[in-house]
Parts: C-alpha cells; sequence; structure tokens
C-alpha cells in the first residue's frame, strides 16, 4: 500500500514530517528495521513519556528518558507484532488506522499530533485494537526534521473513561446474535463524546427528485445522503453506532443488506429495521446516531 501524503511538497515542512512518522515509521515497523528510523532522532535530546492509556497525567512516566531504552522497547514491540498471525495486510491495516494532520510549526520546533483509531484482524479470529495518539516534539536540524521526544500511547479521544485497549466503539465480550442476523451489532459500548443525531434520509436530490426505482439504488442514494449530512458535522460512517432503517416491504431486507454492509466498517452500527409505509415511491428511509470524538 502506497498511502497519500495529505502534504504538498509546496508545504516541504509538514510534508517532510508526516513522511518521518508515518510512511518511514510504519514500514520500518513492519519490517523490524530500527536502521530506517535511527537517524530521524536527537538522542542528546530525546526523552519520551508514556501515557499508559491513562487520561490522568498523574499516572504518566517518564519511561523512555533516552533513546536507547525506547530503541529496546520499539525492538520489542516490532518482533511481537511480526510473530503475530494476521488475517490481512498488517502495514495496510497500520495505514488505514492512522491519522495525522496536525502539525504546529514554530520556527524550528514542531508539534506534531499522531493518532491511531483502527483494528487489525488476526488469523484466529480476534482483532488488535489500536485506539491510542501521541504528541511528537520534533526539531529542524539543517534542512531535515528530527525527534526530540514524545508524549504517547494517550487515550484517543482524550476525554475517554476507558483504557486504551478500548476503541470509539466496541462490541462487549459475551454478546452474541443468531446466525441469521444482518450487517449489524447486538451491542455496543460507545466512548463518551458529542452526539450527532441526523434526520431521516431517503434517495432524494437536492432539487427534490426521487432517485432510483430499486432497492439496490436507493439504499446506495439514502446512506451516501446520510453520510454527506454526517460530514457536516465532522463525522463519517466509522462513528455512527445506532442505524434506524425504514422499508417499505421487508422482502427487500436481503437485498438491501448487501448494499448496506460495504458502507460501515467493523464492528458494524446496532440497528432496527421495520416495515413502513413512506411518501411517493421511496423504498427505504434511513436516520442515523454518531458520536464525536
Amino acid at each position: 500500500m502506497n498511502p497519500r501524503n495529505p502534504f504538498p511538497e509546496t508545504d516541504p515542512d509538514r510534508h517532510a514530517i508526516w513522511e518521518m512518522l508515518v510512511r518511514r515509521d510504519t514500514t520500518a515497523f513492519i519490517g523490524t528495521d530500527w536502521s530506517m528510523v535511527a537517524d530521524d532522532f536527537l538522542p542528546e535530546e530525546f526523552t519520551g513519556v508514556d501515557a499508559g492509556g491513562h487520561t490522568n497525567p498523574d499516572s504518566w512516566r517518564l519511561a523512555f528518558p533516552d533513546l536507547e531504552t525506547y530503541k529496546q522497547e520499539w525492538l520489542r514491540q516490532a518482533d511481537s507484532f511480526s510473530r503475530t498471525d494476521w488475517a490481512e495486510d498488517s502495514m495496510e491495516a497500520l495505514f488505514r488506522a492512522t491519522t495525522l494532520r496536525d502539525i504546529e510549526i514554530n520556527g524550528s520546533r514542531a508539534l506534531v499530533r499522531k493518532k491511531f483509531d483502527g483494528t487489525i484482524l488476526k488469523k484466529d479470529g480476534g482483532k488488535e485494537i489500536l485506539s491510542w495518539q501521541t504528541h511528537y516534539r520534533c526539531r529542524k536540524v539543517g534542512s531535515e526534521w528530527k525527534i526530540s521526544g514524545f508524549t504517547g500511547y494517550m487515550p484517543h479521544p482524550m476525554g475517554s473513561l476507558f483504557p486504551q485497549s478500548k476503541p470509539g466503539r466496541q462490541v462487549p465480550e459475551g454478546a452474541s446474535q443468531h446466525k441469521t442476523a444482518g450487517p449489524y451489532s447486538p451491542v455496543l459500548v460507545v466512548n463518551p463524546g458529542q452526539l450527532v443525531v441526523i434526520s431521516g434520509q431517503a434517495a432524494i436530490d437536492p432539487d427534490g427528485n426521487i432517485i432510483g426505482d430499486t432497492i439496490e439504488t436507493q439504499a446506495a442514494y439514502t446512506i451516501e445522503n446520510c453520510l454527506k449530512q454526517l460530514q457536516t458535522a465532522g463525522c463519517d460512517a466509522r462513528d455512527v453506532f445506532k442505524v434506524n432503517v425504514y422499508l417499505t416491504d421487508l422482502a427487500n431486507w436481503p437485498r438491501f443488506n448487501e448494499v448496506y454492509k460495504t458502507y460501515f466498517p467493523d464492528p458494524k452500527p446496532v440497528r432496527t429495521a421495520v416495515q413502513a409505509g413512506l411518501l411517493y415511491t421511496l423504498l427505504v428511509e434511513i436516520e442515523l446516531w454518531a458520536v464525536k470524538k
């Protein structure tokens, strides 16, 4: 996988910092190759703080007083990661879960916020949950940016009352559902945050025209309308935890599910689907609940 750097080359400082902290760091970690990143640090300045997944700074520790200490822990984690049997491309999954868009530069210094939010599937059926963030302190030496330290393994989002092993939405252990269930979770635990609720959406374009006369076409257009509304509040499909679906004919439920399941990542939102009378020639209406981190 070759992820796109969100910062153009016309913004050379942020472009270089992203390459260092995302592409190079991830590639080195997957390959257990410290030599790829060894020159990215300032050993004489380096210190690393481990938040341990706690929101209370009183519990944070100066776990890495020097670069050598951090190197050994980095190598230990990389080795453990490489020995895990993954059910998907682990590099692609790490890139998918990583977000780095917030870089504050003041002269030759930079504060960089790197966030992880996602999962990696294991061959044994389990999941590795990625849900933390790191703030890097960087300094420009000559024409190159270097890492002078970080505060890492902080919860993501910071307001979460859950430890770092918990994602924004999680199916609790022991939850189950019947074999004929659709693409939804039986129950979700949702981290606290700002609730975003949208009114019911349908396959209607901005001019008021109904789009499509099949359940597949209307389902796709309806979900796209839902996601457009969520985007105005800074949310996307990953933030949705509750969906209500209204179908004019429950016989369309299997065909609707084939479209629906392609839009929402795991864990799927909890969901209710009922048959209801809808206006005009509409076949489906959907409303969503999301939590803004």
